[in-house]
């Protein structure tokens, strides 16, 4: 790991026709826009939902990088995360990200271990660490068959 800070540059650009692409060096740039909530067609990625995607990626990340230094064995993690917009005080903010997992994992697996690993993952996520709104995590352990 590079020692901090670490910096992240992204660039946002539009047109007055509408457009508007974000991208960071040599990734791939992203086609976003309002999403419908804010009357903006569906089927594009917007702010809002790069917010939540980060939340759900990072505690995927933090998890795998959190069981290989525990040399636990899993099989598949599925997170999905729901970022509540609410307005407060007169202005739009984030209030809640509830993330629900389901990590499957091998046969004889302690099952209080794997959720703690979860738990571990859920409060080591950075992404979710920088933000204001409260965090509720609900956890699903699948033992394979």
């Amino acid at each position: 790991m590079h020692p901090y800070p670490h910096h992240y540059r992204v660039t946002a650009t539009a047109s007055a026709q509408g457009e508007l692409a974000t991208g960071s060096g040599s990734l791939p740039p992203l086609a976003v826009t309002s999403p419908p909530e804010f009357d903006g067609p569906d089927g594009y990625w917007s702010p809002e939902t790069l917010l939540a995607a980060a939340v759900a990626d990072c505690l995927v990340l933090t998890f795998r990088a959190i069981a290989r230094a525990s040399k636990f064995e899993w099989q598949a993690l599925q997170c999905e995360t729901e970022a509540v917009l609410e307005r407060v005080g007169g202005n739009s903010q984030f209030t809640r990200f509830i993330s629900r997992v389901r990590l499957e994992v091998p046969a004889g697996t302690d099952e209080a271990r794997a959720r703690q690993l979860l738990e571990k993952a859920e409060r080591g996520c950075l992404v979710a660490n920088s933000l204001n709104g409260a965090r509720e995590l609900v956890a699903d352990v699948v033992i394979a068959s």
